[in-house]
């Protein structure tokens, strides 16, 4: 049987519906599926850095979400307890400020854009297993909410269906540079709890934070060792109170706060890459690439790699690159882009207290504005970690410092 789209997508969140549109503006027929239906949520870490935002703003999606009621984020924080480095997150030269939208909010504008397109969507839809020929994926077989069975096939079947993908799994992609999931997460919903920007507080064995959100509401976060999940989950609530008495202000600040939604959360936060492409199949998202979400680069990376997944499929199609070499190019970008924050999210995701050299450094970059902007960025992933924490930088802001003092 000849296909009937060009692509399917599998999953139409945050990677899958920009993946999705994407390919339908350049002139193809795609199908997106999700077993969910929209609007709707899903856990997630909610903060779009910059550089996802300038993707929003390329695809012409960014004033829509500030007019669903998401304000820009032009400042970090991030507490470390003896000192704070605040800075803005923004990319070197200018550009946008983040955003940390709802994703009952964030998913359905993208969603519509990708319908707006000419994506054709079906929600509700289970893919229960892909459609193989010849050692090849040719396309999905899955069931609606009437139960009935569906066969739908296409040139490419894209899994956009998270890090538990069934996509992965059925064609046996390959994961590598894996770690274990190394901390857990929790986050709840708050009014009261009034910020204009992100705050993270950093002490041992600890890490949370808060933005602002949707509908005047402040998302607070939680995230503690992998090793204490079983312990802690018993009284989520009460082991979130215990921790942010580890900032006092901020303590007091949420007790004068009211939560309007309970906590959710998980220790399933794997780390790995995966092969993102195979003979009919391809992997973008969560679903070809998962980290610790304690940088929250998540929803920006699916941005990234979404856009570069329908510039790799496009190329293919439009025959200027075999498939095989688009997606081998796009597996090289992915990583070599990727590689470095997923090294400094690991480490981080450890909650061990910094090294003496990092402190060394910290107590260094406080004040000065250069330093603690390119620290935000780092974190923002709008600057290199390897630039940031090179020798010729880390030796300029530690002279600054002793010149400041010695002034």
């Amino acid at each position: 049987m000849s296909a009937t789209y060009d692509a399917i997508v599998v999953g139409a969140r945050c990677a899958g519906s920009p993946t999705a549109m994407l390919l339908a503006r350049k002139g193809y027929r795609v199908l997106a599926v999700d077993r969910a239906t929209f609007p709707s949520d899903t856990m997630s870490t909610h903060i779009i850095h910059p550089r996802g935002v300038a993707a929003l703003a390329r695809w012409g999606l960014l004033e829509r979400l500030h007019a669903s009621g998401c304000g820009p984020i032009a400042t970090y924080a991030f507490d470390f307890g003896p000192l704070t480095i605040s800075g803005s997150p923004r990319l070197p030269g200018g550009g946008h400020d983040a955003v940390c939208p709802r994703r009952i909010v964030l998913d359905e504008l993208l969603a519509a854009a990708a319908v707006e397109a000419g994506v054709e969507l079906r929600e509700g839809f289970v893919v229960d297993e892909l459609v193989v020929d010849d050692d090849r994926v040719r396309g999905v077989r899955g069931h609606t909410r009437s139960g009935a069975t569906v066969t739908e096939r296409a040139r490419i079947v894209i899994g956009a269906d998270g890090r538990r993908s069934l996509v992965a799994k059925a064609v046996g992609a390959a994961s590598y540079r894996e770690r274990p999931a190394l901390s857990a997460g929790y986050y709840s919903y708050w009014s009261g709890l009034p910020t204009d920007r992100f705050e993270a507080y950093i002490r041992p064995d600890r890490a949370f934070g808060v933005a602002p959100t949707h509908d005047g509401l402040t998302i607070l976060i939680v995230n503690w060792p992998r090793a204490e999940f079983e312990a802690n989950r018993k009284d989520v609530a009460g082991n979130c109170r215990a921790a942010l008495e580890l900032a006092p202000e901020l303590a007091e600040r949420v007790r004068d706060a009211t939560r309007e939604t309970r906590f959710v959360g998980t220790a399933d936060l794997p780390n790995f890459f995966r092969q993102p492409s195979g003979p009919g199949w391809a992997l973008v998202g969560d679903a070809g690439y998962h980290k610790d979400p304690i940088t929250a680069q998540g929803i920006s990376d699916a941005f990234r790699d979404g856009e570069a997944m329908a510039d790799a499929v496009d190329e293919a199609f439009a025959g200027r690159l075999p498939m095989s070499e688009a997606m081998a190019r796009y597996q090289r970008t992915r990583d070599a882009s990727a590689l470095p924050i997923y090294e400094l999210t690991c480490e981080f995701a450890t909650l061990a207290p910094p090294p003496p050299q990092m402190q060394q450094l910290l107590g260094a970059m406080h004040g000065n504005r250069e330093a603690m902007n390119g620290f935000v960025g780092v974190l923002a992933g709008s600057v290199s970690p390897a630039a940031f924490f090179g020798p010729q930088n880390t030796a300029r802001i530690m002279a600054d410092a002793t010149a400041a003092a010695a002034a």
